[in-house]
């Protein structure tokens, strides 16, 4: 597998599209609270969830990078 193209790569990628849609769902869901509030807090559920699992993503990515030649 070329260099460009490593797992760590590919999901380091995979993480910064996670965090881009994470702040899309959050821009959104402000304009939702305004008009439904029980929508807007499923929605902060769900990004919540994202939220933490970021750390984890995160971690995941620098041990993984770590064991690359």
């Amino acid at each position: 597998m070329s260099s460009e193209y490593s797992l760590s790569d590919v999901l380091e990628r995979i993480y910064e599209n996670q965090l881009a849609l994470e702040a899309a769902v959050m821009e959104l869901t402000l304009l939702m609270c305004q008009n439904s509030g029980e929508t807007g807090e499923n929605v902060r559920g769900a990004l919540m969830t994202i939220g933490e699992n970021a750390g984890y993503i995160k971690q995941g990515l620098a041990r993984l990078r770590g064991g690359e030649l």
